[in-house]
C-alpha cells in the first residue's frame, strides 16, 4: 500500500507527491482513510479544466456535483480555452495553455495535476491527499486537467502531486466528471457517511 511522501519546497512548506515511481500500488481491500471519522480543515476546493465548451450534459453534472461538494467545501471550476492562440503547432498551443494555467494559480494553491504517465490512486487516497493538504497551510486545493496533449512544463513542475484517475485514456469531460464524483466520495469517506454501499 503506498503512502503520500512529503518532500520539503523552500519557503512553500511540504511538497506532496506520490513516491517517485509516480503513484500507489494496488488497493487492498478494506483500505480506511486516515482521516476517515476525523476533523478535516475543508479548505476552498478548485478545479482547472483545459478544453472547449462543455457538453450539456457534462454541464448538468459538473453543478450537480458542485452543489454535493458544496455541503462539505466551497467548491470552483475553471475552464480555460483549448489552444489560445489558434496553432496547428502542438508546442505552441500546449505551451499557451500551460501560461493560462499558471496566471490561474496562486503561490500558496496546493496544486495536483491528472497525469496518464502515473499509477492509479484509489478512493481513500483522494481522501487522504485532501486531508493531508488542509494540514500544509496551502489557501486552496487546486486540480489541473489538462487538454488533448497533456499539461505544459510550467505546470507540472509547480505541481504538488501528480494521481492519475485511471489506466483508461478519459478525454477531459469525462475526467472531469470522474473527478468530481471521487471528490464527493472523498468527502463521504472523511466524514464517515454512506455513499454507495
Amino acid at each position: 500500500m503506498a503512502v503520500l511522501l512529503w518532500r520539503c519546497r523552500c519557503g512553500r512548506g511540504p511538497e506532496r507527491s506520490f513516491n517517485k515511481n509516480r503513484g500507489a500500488s494496488a488497493p487492498s481491500l478494506g483500505r480506511r482513510s486516515k482521516y476517515s471519522g476525523q476533523s478535516v480543515k475543508a479548505m476552498p476546493m478548485r478545479l482547472l479544466t483545459v478544453g472547449k465548451k462543455w457538453s450539456r450534459g457534462t454541464q448538468l453534472l459538473v453543478e450537480e456535483y458542485k452543489e454535493k461538494l458544496g455541503i462539505y467545501c466551497d467548491f470552483e471550476d475553471t475552464l480555460i480555452r483549448s489552444n489560445p492562440k489558434l496553432t496547428s503547432d502542438v508546442k505552441v498551443q500546449v505551451e499557451a495553455e500551460d501560461t493560462a494555467m499558471m496566471q490561474q494559480l496562486k503561490f500558496d494553491d496546493f496544486v495536483v495535476v491528472l497525469d496518464e504517465n502515473v499509477k492509479d490512486v484509489i478512493s481513500e487516497q483522494i481522501a487522504d491527499l485532501i486531508g493531508d493538504a488542509g494540514n500544509t497551510g496551502s489557501s486552496r486545493l487546486t486540480f489541473c486537467i489538462g487538454g488533448p496533449y497533456g499539461l505544459g512544463a510550467q505546470v507540472l513542475e509547480r505541481a504538488d502531486t501528480t494521481i492519475r484517475l485511471s489506466s483508461l485514456v478519459l478525454n477531459h469531460q469525462v475526467a472531469l466528471i470522474v473527478l468530481m464524483e471521487q471528490l464527493y466520495r472523498a468527502w463521504t469517506i472523511i466524514k464517515g457517511q454512506k455513499y454507495h454501499h
